[in-house]
């Protein structure tokens, strides 16, 4: 709990400093650091921004979702673009629209002139991440029209084959067609991209984001489906090759089994051929393929939020697992002992095996099993009435218990999110624009395949480079030396002045009868060249104003809000004189009235006498 109020204190720090920024300056030295010790400018003049890449990576949600911090990734984010920072959305929506239609174009010309402007502005942020969402979307469109001539069904039967005398029917299954042609270059294109990426962030930055994981292993799975269909097709082309050499006719009798086989129809081929892997490994990347679009939605405000509880609830569902795969294996290995010796004698066979027993118990969890899964043909009514117990009690932890419990996490996540929409959304908002501030990466897929001759002159320098490593060593290691000797007689006489400056100062003191003054008047002194030597850097300047105004805010506040016990006590001591007073007052009033009565009194007896005596 120490460390988290530490931690707590210190985001508020900085957000603080953040908050008492007055000019564009000011945010800059906070969110890149010290640019003059570091050398870091960043490319083509941006930001380096290091500060606030750290603020990413340790979640400081409340530092990075500022306005100041957020105005200055705007900046960043529609560089080369100012006007279209204020347009409409549907303005916008042209804009992508139109650049999605020319993205072959737009490629090419960078392609032919990176440094021209309109390279320029393909190398921004907001018009990479607007040409990367298009091609994506391309690539969605292409899984969708692969399968479009089966979308009111196949024409060709699992038990039909096309009849030709010559070719097998595994070569018109098992060939690729253009459409798939363009899917597996843009697979190859996102492979490439892929590994660039690992070799700028490296292996282990790179898997710590889960959305590389998500892309590694929805391209790992492609790959490993277009590998298996290519091996089918291998293995049928080779069988194609014997029959056209050797035989005339696929009708022969004499037909060895292993050509027959590429003749056979689709429900008399092997549970592991490698084409019917291929398809379902294919099925189970193109529903990773469209999960993929989550990625982009943090971009808009509406679908950012969403995108976030989405994520969250992934999560929570993970550590529910936990709990939730310790009770199903138990209650799945304990069904399993009480009927595996009953094959054959239940009324279905729930149970009696393990794949059977798993099946029961997960189905159950959707009421779609049956009662009578626990029901025995004899009359083993111990047994039968044991499984009723444990059947039962399964049903009440799944459905009741832990069920409504991931409920509950969800909607606390939910909540948690709600309450704080805002921040998680321009938190997410960041990461995401940050992945496109990096230099490189400019071209979408799979144009990227194409290497530019900006990508060529910076390998030619790369190997120019390694091949001059070895002789700009050598020289390094000669300069060094001279340099080693020039500075150790730099050295030599520097300790001979600096002795003689001593003896000197010696005599000085010895010889002064203020010793404290010349010693005051020395140090001072020293100071002074210290600081003439060393003068404070711009960006020291502006963290020493900054934290002086946070200390001053601070103090203000504090003053503002607390109350000492000096204070205190005058207060108590103003509460209870004004209490004296107020008895005080009290009485003198209390005595001055009881004065008044006694002489209305007197005044009344005697004009009552007055009035009976002239009676």
């Amino acid at each position: 709990n120490d460390y988290k109020k530490l931690s707590m204190q210190c985001k508020d720090f900085v957000v603080g400093l953040l908050d008492l920024c007055r000019n564009t300056e000011e945010v800059e030295a906070i969110l890149n650091g010290d640019v003059e010790m570091n050398h870091n400018n960043g490319e083509h003049g941006r930001p380096s921004l290091s500060r606030l890449k750290l603020a990413i990576k340790y979640e400081v949600k409340k530092f990075v979702a500022h306005p100041n911090c957020q105005q200055q990734l705007l900046s960043i984010w529609y560089e080369n673009l100012s006007g279209l920072r204020q347009q409409t959305m549907a303005v916008k929506f042209l804009v992508v629209l139109a650049v999605a239609v020319g993205l072959p174009f737009l490629s090419m010309a960078y392609w032919i002139a990176p440094c021209s402007k309109l390279g320029r502005i393909m190398r921004g942020p907001f018009m990479k991440f607007v040409a990367h969402a298009a091609s994506f979307t391309i690539f969605l469109g292409l899984l969708v029209m692969n399968a479009a001539d089966r979308f009111d069904g196949t024409k060709l039967r699992p038990n039909e084959t096309t009849g030709n005398v010559k070719q097998l029917f595994r070569m018109k299954t098992s060939c690729f067609s253009w459409m798939e042609m363009l899917i597996i270059s843009w697979v190859i294109g996102m492979i490439w991209s892929e590994c660039k990426e690992i070799w700028s962030q490296g292996p282990k930055e790179y898997l710590f984001e889960l959305w590389n994981m998500l892309d590694f292993g929805m391209l790992a799975i492609f790959a490993a489906s277009f590998i298996a269909r290519f091996m089918a097709f291998w293995h049928a082309s080779r069988a194609q090759n014997f029959v056209d050499a050797n035989m005339k006719d696929l009708a022969s009798p004499t037909l060895e089994p292993n050509i027959k086989y590429y003749t056979l129809a689709r429900i008399n081929w092997d549970p592991s051929d490698p084409q019917i892997i291929s398809e379902g490994l294919y099925a189970i990347a193109v529903v990773l393929s469209f999960s993929r679009i989550a990625y982009i939605l943090p971009a808009n405000e509406s679908f950012g939020p969403l995108q976030i509880s989405l994520g969250r609830t992934v999560k929570d569902i993970f550590k529910f697992m936990v709990i939730f795969i310790m009770v199903f294996v138990a209650f799945m290995i304990g069904m399993f002992n009480l009927y595996s010796y009953y094959l054959g004698a239940k009324q279905n066979e729930a149970f009696t095996t393990v794949e059977e027993s798993f099946k029961t118990l997960f189905w159950a969890i959707f009421g779609l099993s049956e009662v009578k899964s626990v029901v025995i043909n004899y009359k083993h009514k111990f047994i039968e009435n044991i499984g009723y117990v444990l059947y039962g009690v399964y049903n009440v932890t799944m459905v009741i218990v832990l069920l409504n419990m991931l409920i509950a996490m969800i909607n606390s996540s939910f909540q948690e999110i709600e309450d704080d929409a805002d921040v998680e959304w321009k938190f997410a908002r960041a990461k995401l624009w940050f992945s496109y501030f990096e230099e490189g990466r400019t071209l979408p897929v799979p144009f990227n395949l194409v290497p530019s001759p900006k990508s060529l002159l910076y390998l030619l320098l790369r190997i120019k480079k390694w091949i001059s490593k070895p002789f700009m060593c050598q020289k390094k290691n000669f300069q060094e030396d001279a340099e080693m000797n020039k500075h150790e007689r730099l050295h030599v006489n520097y300790i001979i002045k600096y002795i003689i400056n001593i003896l000197k100062c010696i005599i000085k003191l010895n010889a002064s009868l203020g010793q404290r003054k010349q010693s005051s008047i020395r140090s001072s002194d020293e100071i002074h060249l210290n600081s003439l030597n060393n003068p404070p850097r711009q960006y020291q300047k502006i963290m020493k104003r900054l934290i002086k105004r946070y200390v001053l805010k601070a103090q203000i506040d504090k003053e503002s809000d607390e109350v000492n016990e000096g204070e205190l006590k005058e207060i108590k001591q103003d509460i209870s004189s004004l209490r004296y007073e107020l008895l005080e007052e009290k009485s003198q009033n209390s005595e001055d009235l009881a004065e008044l009565i006694r002489k209305l009194g007197e005044k009344l007896s005697i004009d009552s006498k007055e009035e009976e005596s002239k009676r």
